[in-house]
């Protein structure tokens, strides 16, 4: 396994990870965070780390790439939930 990215928080892992399904590019991460310290790793390395394999990691910089550089306009939000928030926050108004 090759380090892909450091995401900065657990969110963003958590979206570049499923992308990475969704193209069928397995991943793993890993965070820094560790109780025992107060959380000292990730002040001194970052969130966490995302890592794929050796065979993968070209195809999933270039998916990383093309999702961090695509417009909002760009991005499927049907398919992150966010739209079923929004119309959740619609309906208390």
């Amino acid at each position: 396994m090759r380090d892909l990215i450091k995401p900065e928080n657990a969110t963003e892992a958590d979206v570049i990870k499923k992308i990475l399904e969704e193209n069928g590019i397995y991943s793993e991460v890993r965070s820094f965070h560790d109780t025992a310290y107060d959380g000292l790793f990730q002040y001194q390395y970052g969130w966490g780390v995302i890592k794929v394999s050796e065979e993968d990691f070209s195809e999933a910089q270039r998916i990383v790439e093309e999702w961090k550089n695509a417009s909002p306009e760009e991005v499927s939000w049907e398919d992150t939930g966010a739209s079923e928030t929004s119309e959740s926050l619609d309906e208390d108004d």
